[in-house]
């Protein structure tokens, strides 16, 4: 029997499989298609998905593969200048295809010992006090302690365990494909720049390895979006926005997406627990999706891990709900609010030069762009200090830096008092004494997901922020 079986094997799956594997936690993953999914869903990572990488030591493989893009993203497409000195060694947008970035992940869970199995698929399930026995569909049965839903936003994880999914149904599609064309570029970026002024949902441009990416509005909501549009859908979609098709031929991937904004009203039920967009759907303005998923999956797999190996306290796993509701109700709100700001009508328009000049007041331009880049984010652990709760970005330290001393997935005690233990914990817990001059704290504790648990400088605060999170004794 596995430790944990994952449902889906996109990005957030292989995240989260990675990230219990650090632990030595057994992990099957069912990835129903046989074959990865050539469809680009998604188009690049933000600031916080780069970090996560830099902390796991996997960015330098997506470095090799992507582009970086000054910036940090452009709320609802409104060009203004990145705020200056912004909390993130890494002010940049990685623009990669997710095909890539769902091939490096999938090939990091496999490097660390995850099982991975195509072409299978998961049709039901039961719980029982132990474990959970998973049914798939060719009828044998599997067991498994825990089970993880990463399997999108139709999950049938979440529908199975009757949680309920409240939101506002898809009103508006997006076509979204990779073609060869044959006009010639300048052509394309002069249509594209005029069309874009009174139609914000329309784009195209070139790709890294030399094709053309295009993005026009549907005629209308298909009944299933699962069915790509074909390639005479595509180029008439374009046609009516642009003028001419740009000679269009020869699609790489082409797909559908609405503007469907659902949230989960619980992330588990029992030894299941739903991650990604299982849990949550949106649409893909800012770029949000995959992010979301990854971040969801880091939060999650240190706190399983901890349940499995038996140093979780009392209502850890409680927290990945607390912990990341809130931030997808945010990315909501977020997508939402652009969703209305790229309308052509008259009144959001308004709206829109409003948020344009709103947005020429630093602060206004910092916060928006924070929530976009995902850096603001500062869960709630009760504590009044404004650094707990909030990650710590990269910084150097005496001997090298802090993200390469985070590659295991330990808790770290960053100490300057000389004076704090954690022998306790020696095989949780990793105590760095040579901090360097960049960390403005006498002490903090680092959780294995980058944030912040505690502040101070005294040992009895420590073992009390210890054992909110810990098992005595381990």
């Amino acid at each position: 029997m596995h430790d944990v079986t994952i449902i889906g094997g996109g990005p957030t799956g292989m995240m989260l499989a990675s990230e219990l594997r650090l632990h030595d936690v057994s992990v099957l993953v069912f990835e129903r298609d046989a074959e990865p999914t050539r469809l680009v869903r998604s188009l690049g990572l933000h600031a916080r998905s780069i970090e996560i990488l830099d902390q796991r030591g996997l960015l330098e493989r997506f470095l090799e593969h992507g582009t970086a893009y000054p910036g940090v993203g452009r709320f609802a497409g409104i060009d203004k200048p990145q705020p200056a000195d912004l909390d993130t060694a890494h002010g940049y947008i990685l623009g990669i295809p997710q095909p890539i970035t769902d091939r490096l992940l999938a090939e990091r869970a496999a490097e660390l010992g995850a099982d991975i199995r195509r072409g299978i698929e998961a049709v039901a399930f039961t719980q029982e006090e132990d474990g959970v026995t998973i049914e798939l569909a060719d009828g044998t049965r599997v067991r498994s302690r825990w089970m993880v839903g990463c399997d999108g936003g139709r999950s049938l994880v979440r529908r199975a365990l009757g949680v309920g999914f409240p939101g506002e149904a898809a009103t508006t599609e997006w076509l979204l494909g990779e073609i060869e064309i044959t006009a010639p570029a300048d052509e394309v970026a002069a249509i594209s720049d005029e069309v874009r002024k009174t139609h914000r949902g329309f784009g195209i441009g070139p790709t890294p390895d030399g094709h053309f990416r295009a993005v026009v509005p549907a005629a209308s909501v298909s009944e299933d979006r699962t069915v790509p549009p074909a390639l005479d859908e595509f180029r008439s979609q374009i046609r009516a926005f642009a003028g001419t098709d740009f000679g269009a031929h020869s699609p790489i991937s082409l797909t559908r997406f609405t503007d469907a904004t659902r949230l989960a009203d619980r992330y588990r039920v029992g030894r299941v627990f739903l991650a990604g967009d299982a849990a949550h759907v949106h649409p893909p303005l800012g770029g949000q999706g995959l992010n979301l998923g990854i971040q969801d999956a880091f939060n999650l797999g240190w706190k399983l891990a901890a349940e499995i190996r038996g140093w979780a306290a009392s209502g850890l796993l409680d927290t990945y709900f607390a912990e990341r509701h809130p931030v997808a109700a945010d990315v909501l709100t977020l997508t939402r609010a652009q969703s209305v700001l790229i309308d052509a009508a008259p009144g959001p328009q308004a709206v829109r030069r409003l948020f344009a000049e709103l947005m020429d007041f630093d602060d206004v331009n910092r916060f928006l762009a924070e929530r976009l880049a995902s850096i603001g984010i500062r869960y709630d652990l009760g504590s009044n200090n404004p650094l707990v709760g909030r990650r710590l970005r990269d910084m150097p330290l005496a001997e090298g830096r802090l993200y390469e001393r985070m590659r295991d997935g330990r808790w770290l005690l960053l100490d300057q008092t000389s004076g704090l233990s954690v022998d306790g914990w020696p095989r949780i817990i990793h105590r760095i004494a040579d901090v360097g001059e960049h960390l403005g704290q006498e002490a903090v504790l680092l959780r294995p997901d980058g944030h912040v648990a505690w502040v101070g400088e005294d040992q009895v605060g420590l073992e009390r922020a210890l054992e909110e999170w810990i098992r005595p004794g381990r």
